[in-house]
This record gives C-alpha cells, sequence and structure tokens, in this order.
C-alpha cells in the first residue's frame, strides 16, 4: 500500500482468504475475471526484467511478447529467482514496491477497474487500470491472447 500511496494511487484493499481458481480470486475481490490482473516476471536476459500485466480471462502470447520486447527469447524465472528480483513469493508479485522497479508492459485490453496483488497472499488492491499504466510508467501492448 505504500508503493501505491507513493505513486499516488487511488485504490481499494481487498483482503480475502486463499483462493484457488480466478473465479473464486474474482469473486472475492468483487470484480469480473477479466479484471483480475496477474504479474508475470519474465527475464530476458542476464539481470533484465519486465512484468508483465495480464488480465484473469488472458493469457501471455509469448510471440507477440518477444516482439513488442525486441527479443527472440525469454524465459520465466523459478521461484527463487522470482523472488530475489522482485522481493515477493509467486502468487504476490507485483510492480508495485518490487525491491527493483523494473519496466512493466500492460496488455492493452485492461481497462476500467482492475485488481492486482498487493505482495501478500489474500491481499489486492482495487484499481483503475489507466491511472495505474500511467504512475507505472508502462508500455501498453496487445500481448495476450484470450484464454481458452
Amino acid at each position: 500500500m505504500a508503493a501505491a500511496d507513493d505513486l499516488g494511487l487511488t485504490y481499494q484493499v481487498t483482503r480475502h482468504g486463499p483462493v484457488r481458481s480466478l473465479a473464486e480470486a474474482a469473486e472475492a475481490r468483487g470484480v469480473a475475471p477479466a479484471a483480475v490482473v496477474k504479474t508475470i516476471v519474465v527475464r530476458l536476459g542476464e539481470d533484465d526484467y519486465r512484468f508483465v500485466l495480464v488480465p484473469g480471462d488472458r493469457e501471455i502470447s509469448w510471440p507477440k511478447l518477444r516482439s513488442v520486447l525486441g527479443v527472440s527469447r525469454m524465459s520465466m524465472p523459478d521461484k527463487d529467482v522470482a523472488f530475489a528480483v522482485t522481493g515477493y513469493v509467486r502468487g504476490t508479485i507485483t510492480p508495485l514496491g518490487s525491491t527493483t522497479a523494473w519496466p512493466v508492459v500492460a496488455d492493452a485490453s485492461m481497462a476500467g477497474a482492475v485488481s492486482l496483488g498487493a505482495g501478500a497472499p489474500g491481499v489486492a488492491v482495487t484499481v483503475d487500470a489507466t491511472e495505474l499504466v500511467q504512475a507505472l510508467n508502462a508500455e501498453v501492448a496487445d500481448v495476450t491472447d484470450v484464454r481458452e
């Protein structure tokens, strides 16, 4: 929350118990599944990472993301590396308050009120997508496909 405050974001905090699915997360947060935004960390190279914001009803399109980032290869770090480069354990990763402010790519389909993890299990913040993108100086691009 301190990071959201520092960025000047207007947000609502939701605290909920464990969830086992996108539908459960959406219900617990009081938003549609598409409004639950996952933060995925990807590795482009040595000490070069990006946060990718992915709406819940979508999944990363690796070819689209590689094209946007201008790389031919990338990977997802294992849980230990993800923790080392963000300060968060998987399932709680967020660009808000990360130990390193890696660049952010936000999928172009994000709109309206979105809910993303707030760095701890069962804690989320709901914020306007446009405000979030601006505060994070995120690159907005079509980097996902509809989840089948």
